[in-house]
């Protein structure tokens, strides 16, 4: 088997990536797909955390612009990003795997409290670590949460897998000339305000030295390539 490169991963997923072929809420097929992408990484011998957005269930900024009070909607962003990771611990679990959800929002009928010692010691023993909830505070994505839970468990790499294979100058949906990069610097990517992740998540990355890559989670083991430090998607890093 290839050597490992990056030998702990954060992977930030989109909520929209757990869609599949529906409009809105929860594909168990995705699910179960991405829990055997998971699966393989651990099975190469690469520790794991994920960050799970919650964009096809709620999005609290949207509603915020449309007139709801800007943390009650986050709040509910919050509580989404909880109802994804619980339907992902579920799809893990059924492939036997150890997992465990912690939450930056005290809830802990439903998932445990995070913590980073904790976090980071059961991601040391082999378990799959979601991260529910963002930060935990308002005014804050699920990318800055991502970013920041990427530092705190000292992960290698961070991952962002969408629906869309890299990073572009423009959308590449709605322009077919769209131009798409294979690696970027932070500086590049934040000075010409990319479409990547939030300014905060990338100054974050940025600061504390962590490469970023950006693919689109329907290629096939697209997890376990980047592990392995194939050109995939789009590399950006400091």
């Amino acid at each position: 088997m290839p050597e490992l490169k990056y030998k702990r991963l954060l992977v930030k997923l989109s909520g929209e990536a757990l869609m599949g072929q529906y409009d809105f809420g929860i594909d168990p097929r995705m699910i179960a797909s991405l829990a055997g992408e998971l699966q393989a990484l651990l099975r190469a011998g690469v520790e794991v955390g994920v960050v799970v957005g919650g964009g096809n269930i709620f999005r609290g900024a949207g509603l915020a612009e449309a007139g709801l009070d800007r943390v009650a909607g986050d709040h509910m962003g919050m509580l989404a990003t909880v109802m994804n990771a619980i339907a992902l611990r579920d799809g893990l679990q059924k492939k036997g795997l150890e997992c465990v959800v912690m939450s930056g929002l005290m809830m802990p009928q439903v998932c445990e409290n995070y913590t980073q010692r904790h976090a980071r010691e059961r991601i040391g023993r082999g378990e799959i670590v979601i991260f529910a909830a963002g930060t935990g505070n308002p005014y804050f994505t699920t990318d800055t949460g991502a970013s920041l839970r990427a530092v705190e468990i000292q992960a290698d790499l961070l991952i962002k897998a969408t629906n869309v294979d890299g990073i572009y100058d423009s959308d590449p949906r709605s322009n077919p000339d769209a131009r798409k990069y294979d690696t970027l610097r932070y500086d590049e990517a934040i000075d010409r305000r990319l479409a990547v992740m939030d300014i905060t998540a990338m100054v974050l990355c940025q600061e504390n030295d962590l490469d970023l890559a950006v693919c689109n989670i329907n290629h096939p083991d697209a997890l376990l390539a980047l592990a392995r430090g194939e050109r995939l998607g789009t590399l950006v890093t400091r």
